[in-house]
Parts: C-alpha cells; structure tokens; sequence
C-alpha cells in the first residue's frame, strides 16, 4: 500500500504514514461492525438456547437491535458521582477500548495481509491483552465506591492468573513452530497432522493445550462462567456499576472486541487460522480470510455456548482452577513438548 501512494507522488514518510492509517481503519471500521454483529448474533443463540425468540423487531430479524442500542447509550447522559476521580473515571473505558483494538495490529488475515508482520507477534499480543487489566483496575478504584473497588481486586487476581497459564501455552505452541511470527506459527500448522490436516490442536502434545487455552481464554476475557467481576448477585454490576452512556458503552466494545480477539487466537495458533481446515489443492481457491473468519465464528459460538449454558463459578473454585490445575498442567506439557522436540526434532 505505501508502494501505492508513492505513484501517487508522496515522499515514502507521507505514503508510509497513509498507508498506516489506511491499514488501521481497514481494521478498526469492519471490527466495530462485527462487534455490533456478533452482540445481536449472541443474543439470538441465547434466544436458541433458552427457546425464545431473541432480538426480532428492530430491522428485519431484529438485525438493527445492537445499532438501536448504541444510539440509546449515545444520547443518555454521563453521570460522574460526586466523590470519584473524574479525570481516571473517564480515562479507563477508553483504555479498556484502545486496548481491545491495539491487539488486532499483528492478527494475519491472509498470508502476508497483517497491519504489522513482527517477528515477536505473539509476544505483542500478550502483552497487549495484559494491559486490558488497568482499564478493570482504574474504573474500580477511581468510581469510589465498594463494588467497583471489589470487582477491580477480583478482576486483577483473575487476570494475571489465567495469564501465566496463557504464557506456558504459548510457549509450547512457539517451540513447536519455532517462531513467535503469528504467519509463521500459521505456516508451521500445514499439513501438520497426517499430512494433510492443517491444525496444531490434533496434534496429542498440543490437544491438552489447546482446551486449556480456550478456557482461560473465558476467564482472561471475564465470560461466563468466570465472570466474577460483574457477579450481579453480589457486586451490583462490578466495575461497570457507576458507569452509564458511552463510557459504559466502550466497555461493551472493548469486551467483544477481546472475545473475538481470543476466539482469532483459537484459530490462529491451534487450527492453521487462514489455511483451510485441510491441505487440498481446490480448497486454497478459498480467499484465507474466509477460513479465518468462519473459524473465529465457530469460536465465538462456543463462547456464546457456554455462556448460555454453563452456572457461574464461585471465586475460590476460579483460583483453584488457575492456580492448581491449569498452571502445573501448562507447565508439564512444557517440559513434555520440549523435550519431545529435543529428542525427535534436535537430538539427530
């Protein structure tokens, strides 16, 4: 794209710069679309689920449900209470949201259609995530008020527990493709198993894994079943409680926008992300976006699945779910990869 606006005439800063933004809202614009998609979307599975109709009078099918939404939150009114931290009270949704969006520079879309192709992609994206965590922790602290700051002190713990594990995952899928570049790890997953079948999550090293991923995945992103800090039955509403109109609404925003951030991951690291599900010729004629686009669909399905379905956790079941189940297991399959690897892949 820079190549394009310097036949346009710009010095190669102008064209770089451009294209950068070009590149930006090419992905920022259709991710606020889906995000509006993907609420209306879930909450007909939900109808599906609990045998009732969902979203059905706004647009045909209810389709403009989510828009209608946004408009009423648009036109409410923001209400700061008298003894918060107005300037941090109003910082951390856009934090929350800024965030949710600065992860999705390093998700390829296609071979070589990808904001930013770094060679440490997925260590950006976890570094990223982690910083969703201030967004929770400033609305908490910053509202003044003892359900905020509760949900904060929860919603830092829950975090930063899932997200050791998430990092031992990680390091399993990296040895195993041997770079932390998301189109590289992409690359490494064809014809990964018997031959032909594009996808690490078969492989038996890497299965555990892949399941361990997906449900820290939920946790990480505060859904359902671990969504302890916005447990209504105990904290009101959480860190959200004091919030209304768009500061309100980013928090939406920026939560979908995570979850789908995390149901592209799944694809992405464990089924092959734009390759097709296996390694056959007509099947490439597919644009890659398509495959990604449909499994990160599949995913969100099975977020929105469990949701609908599963009751939520106490808090002391969440800790020791993270801390005594998943992080020893992340850290043998570490061990386990890494010296299969050794002995098979190194040890010649």
């Amino acid at each position: 794209m820079t190549a394009f606006f310097q036949e346009l005439g710009m010095t190669y800063d102008w064209a770089w710069f451009v294209a950068t933004i070009c590149g930006i809202l090419l992905i920022a614009l259709p991710l606020m679309l889906a995000v509006a998609m993907v609420i209306y979307a879930e909450r007909r599975f939900w109808g599906a689920f609990a045998l009732r109709r969902g979203p059905n009078v706004v647009g045909p099918f209810g389709v403009l449900q989510s828009f209608a939404d946004g408009l009423k939150v648009f036109l409410q009114e923001t209400i700061v209470p008298a003894a918060a931290n107005k300037g941090l009270f109003l910082i951390a949704p856009i934090i929350t949201f800024t965030v949710a969006l600065m992860a999705w520079a390093v998700i390829p879309f296609n071979s070589g259609a990808v904001l930013a192709d770094i060679n440490v992609g997925l260590l950006y994206v976890l570094a990223i995530s982690s910083l969703g965590t201030y967004g929770v922790v400033i609305a908490g602290w910053a509202s003044n008020s003892k359900y905020p700051f509760f949900s904060a002190m929860r919603a830092a713990a829950q975090m930063i527990s899932y997200e050791v594990s998430i990092g031992f995952i990680l390091i399993c899928v990296v040895l195993w493709a041997g770079t932390f570049n998301m189109n590289g790890i992409i690359e490494a997953q064809q014809g990964h198993i018997f031959g032909f079948i594009n996808a690490f999550a078969f492989n038996p090293l890497l299965f555990p894994m892949w399941v361990v991923f997906l449900i820290s995945a939920m946790a990480e992103t505060a859904r359902a079943p671990f969504d302890l800090t916005e447990a209504e039955s105990e904290l009101v509403a959480g860190y959200q409680t004091e919030y209304s109109s768009m500061a309100f609404a980013l928090y939406w925003l920026g939560e979908y926008a995570n979850v789908l951030l995390m149901c592209t991951l799944n694809a992405v690291l464990f089924f092959g992300g734009w390759l097709p599900p296996v390694d056959w010729a007509p099947l490439y004629y597919v644009p890659g976006i398509v495959w990604l686009l449909l499994k990160t669909f599949f995913f969100f399905f099975v977020f929105s699945w469990v949701k609908a379905t599963v009751p939520r956790y106490r808090y002391d079941q969440l800790m020791r779910l993270g801390w005594k189940v998943f992080l020893p297991m992340s850290l043998l399959f570490v061990v386990l990869v890494s010296g299969y690897l050794m002995l098979t892949r190194y040890g010649a």
